[in-house]
């Protein structure tokens, strides 16, 4: 089976990487940050998608955000990560079991390929997936297709895991099975209005709907 992985909110926690950024970008363009739980909100869409509404919509300071952004994400952002416990497990047992793995990520690759490659079972992956930079758009589909077309996957025989319908929507795009998690920054109404396959609450969920 092909399993391709979201990162933000299903392989790591970035919660305190992405947010601390965010208020950075937003500080230097002097403009109040949201509240906490709104900032959560922002884990997994793109970010010209999340500062747009607070920029009024203007394309040159969106610009200047999404930079102000990365100048922190660049040098602490990409470190300030935990993983969720019993992935490292997870993967080990569905690496073990044969199955192909990727990274498909909203985050951007060169962004994303130095945690991946930090990670103690980074080198499960065989590719890695993740939008251009200058990219508006989450791009799941896309990626998603892109993968099934590198493996030469059935996609009958692949699923997408993630914890945002960002991740759900991509897989019915390419009627792959979405499997959406509970550990992440969406929440099971969000996953299952998206039309999740199933959704599961631990890693060890997952598993036993993987390795089944």
């Amino acid at each position: 089976m092909l399993c391709l992985f979201d990162l933000d909110g299903t392989l790591i926690d970035s919660e305190h990487g992405i947010t601390a950024c965010v208020k950075h970008a937003l500080a230097r363009l002097d403009v109040p940050a949201p509240a906490h739980a709104e900032l959560r909100r922002w884990i997994g869409p793109p970010l010209r998608h999340s500062f747009a509404p607070l920029l009024d919509n203007d394309a040159e300071r969106i610009e200047a955000a999404v930079a102000y952004y990365h100048e922190r994400f660049n040098t602490l952002g990409w470190r300030e990560h935990e993983i969720y416990p019993g992935i490292e497990l997870l993967i080990e047992r569905l690496r073990g079991a044969g199955h192909q793995l990727a990274v498909v990520t909203s985050k951007p690759h060169r962004h994303a390929a130095p945690i991946i490659a930090h990670l103690p079972f980074g080198d499960a992956f065989l590719r890695l997936y993740g939008p251009h930079p200058d990219s508006a758009h989450s791009e799941k589909a896309t990626m998603i297709a892109e993968a099934l077309t590198d493996f030469g996957a059935d996609p009958a025989n692949t699923v997408m895991i993630g914890d945002r319908h960002f991740d759900i929507d991509g897989a019915v795009a390419n009627r792959v099975r979405g499997f959406g998690v509970l550990w992440g920054f969406g929440g099971r109404e969000e996953l299952e209005q998206a039309g999740a396959s199933a959704i599961a609450a631990t890693p060890d969920d997952l598993a036993r709907l993987l390795l089944a």
